[in-house]
C-alpha cells in the first residue's frame, strides 16, 4: 500500500499547470478587493460555491473562473506575487520541478507589456526558487527549478484582453484563422527574443484552447519558428478531439509532449473518411508515441470536470496509456479551478488505477526526464540523477512502498 506521507515526499514535477487557474484563493479575494474587481462573493466559501466548483456542467461553466482571475493579474506585481505564491504552494507539497504556462497576451494592457509580464512572473518564480534552495534542510533533496511555458491560443476574441483587441483591431482585413495564427507567430518571435536578451528560462511554446474547429495545422508556422530556434513544444490535444489531432500536433508541430491526450483511443472521434480502420490508426499512433517517448501530461480531475460524460475517473483513458506503456506524467492542470494539488493527482491515480510501485516510480521520473528542463543536457541528467537517489532514498525509509 503506497501511502500519503510516501507521495507526500517523493520528488515531484508539475509539467501542466496555468498561472491564472491556479491563484490562491485568499489572493484572488484579496487583489479583487484591492484592484475593485467584482466578483460574485468576496469570501472562500462563497467563491467555491459559486465559480470554483467540485463538479461543472460543461467546459464554460469551467472557464468561467478565468475571467475573474486574469482580471486581477494585469500589473507587475500582482503577476509576481502570485508566480511566487505558486511556486511555494508546489515546493510545500514535494514539488521539486515546475513548469509554469500561461498566455502572457491575457496580461498586456497600455501599461504593461510582453516583457514585463514575463519579467514579472520569472521575479515570483526565482525569489521562491532562491528562498527554497537557501533551506533545504536535508543535503540529499534535489534544489527547486522551474522552467516557463508560453501559451498561443488557437481561437481567440477581442474581450479577452486588450492586446487581441488591438490586434484584431490591425488586422481587421484578415480572416479570423489568419489573424489567430499571425498571434501564435508573433508570440513565438516574442518569446524567443527575450528569452535570448534577458536570460529569462522561457522554456517552451503551447498551443490551447477550443480544439473542434480550430486545428493545430493553422499553427505551423508559429511552431516552426520556435523549432528552428531550439524552444520546446508542447500542445493541448485530445483534450476535447480525438488521434488526428493528436498526430497533427506531434507530426506538423513538432510536439515534444501533448497536453491531455485523453481522447487518445476514442475510434467514434476519428473523422477523417481516408482512415479505413480507426483502431488500426490508434494503435499505430500509440506505437509512434511511445517509440519517441512523447510524453502525456495527463489532468485526471481537470478531464473529468470537462467531459461530461466522463462520469467514472476509473473509465479515463489513463489506464490504457499505462497498459500501452506510454510515458506520462500527472499534473494539476488548474489548481484552483479544478480544486486539485500534484499530491491530489497522485492518490487519485494509486486509488483507481492499477499503478505498481515500480511504474509509479516510472511516471513520477518521467516528469523529470522529459521536463524542458533550463539548463543544459549535462546539467539535466545531473539533477535527475540527484532525483533518482532521493526518490529511493525515501523509499528505503518506507521500506515496502517501493
Amino acid at each position: 500500500m503506497i501511502s500519503k506521507e510516501f507521495v507526500q515526499e517523493i520528488p515531484k514535477t508539475d509539467l501542466h499547470v496555468h498561472l491564472d487557474g491556479s491563484l490562491r484563493i485568499s489572493t484572488l479575494i484579496e487583489l479583487a478587493r484591492a484592484q475593485n474587481v467584482k466578483l460574485p462573493s468576496y469570501t472562500e466559501e462563497g467563491l467555491l460555491e459559486q465559480v470554483f466548483k467540485i463538479h461543472y456542467q460543461n467546459l464554460p461553466e469551467y472557464l468561467q473562473g478565468f475571467g475573474f482571475t486574469c482580471a486581477v493579474m494585469q500589473d507587475p506585481e500582482s503577476l509576481e506575487r502570485i508566480s511566487y505564491e505558486l511556486a511555494m504552494d508546489n515546493a510545500a507539497e514535494g514539488v521539486r520541478y515546475l513548469e509554469v504556462r500561461f498566455a502572457p497576451q491575457l496580461h498586456i494592457n497600455e501599461n504593461v507589456d510582453m516583457e514585463t509580464v514575463l519579467v514579472s512572473v520569472n521575479k515570483g518564480m526565482e525569489r521562491a526558487r532562491k528562498e527554497l534552495n537557501g533551506n533545504l534542510g536535508d543535503p540529499d533533496i534535489p534544489p527547486f527549478e522551474y522552467g516557463i511555458i508560453a501559451c498561443s491560443l488557437r481561437f481567440f476574441v477581442r474581450q479577452l484582453s486588450p492586446y487581441y483587441a488591438r490586434f484584431m483591431d490591425a488586422h481587421a482585413f484578415s480572416r479570423s484563422k489568419e489573424i489567430y495564427a499571425l498571434a501564435s507567430q508573433e508570440l513565438a518571435r516574442a518569446v524567443v527574443e527575450i528569452r535570448d536578451r534577458s536570460g529569462i528560462p522561457v522554456v517552451g511554446l503551447d498551443l490551447a484552447g477550443a480544439e473542434a474547429g480550430y486545428p493545430a495545422g493553422d499553427h505551423i508556422a508559429a511552431y516552426q519558428y520556435a523549432h528552428k530556434n531550439f524552444m520546446k513544444k508542447t500542445v493541448h490535444a485530445g483534450e476535447a478531439y480525438g488521434a488526428e489531432s493528436i498526430f497533427q500536433a506531434i507530426t506538423d508541430l513538432h510536439a515534444d509532449r501533448i497536453g491531455h491526450g485523453y481522447q487518445l483511443f476514442d475510434r467514434a472521434a476519428i473523422t477523417d473518411p481516408e482512415i479505413k480502420d480507426p483502431d488500426d490508426y490508434i494503435a499505430k499512433l500509440s506505437e509512434f508515441i511511445a517509440d519517441r517517448r512523447i510524453t502525456i501530461e495527463v489532468c485526471l480531475t481537470s478531464n473529468m470536470q470537462t467531459n461530461p460524460d466522463l462520469h467514472d475517473i476509473r473509465k479515463h483513458t489513463f489506464q490504457e496509456m499505462i497498459n500501452r506503456d506510454l510515458s506520462v506524467t500527472l499534473c494539476t492542470d488548474n489548481r484552483l479551478v479544478s480544486r486539485t494539488t500534484v499530491i491530489d493527482e497522485i492518490l487519485l491515480a494509486l486509488n483507481n488505477f492499477s499503478i505498481t510501485p515500480s511504474r509509479l516510480r516510472d511516471i513520477i521520473i518521467y516528469g523529470f526526464k522529459r521536463s524542458f528542463f533550463p539548463g543544459t543536457y549535462t546539467e539535466k541528467r545531473r539533477y535527475v540523477h540527484e532525483v533518482i537517489d532521493y526518490y529511493q532514498k525515501v523509499c528505503a525509509k518506507y521500506e515496502g512502498a517501493h
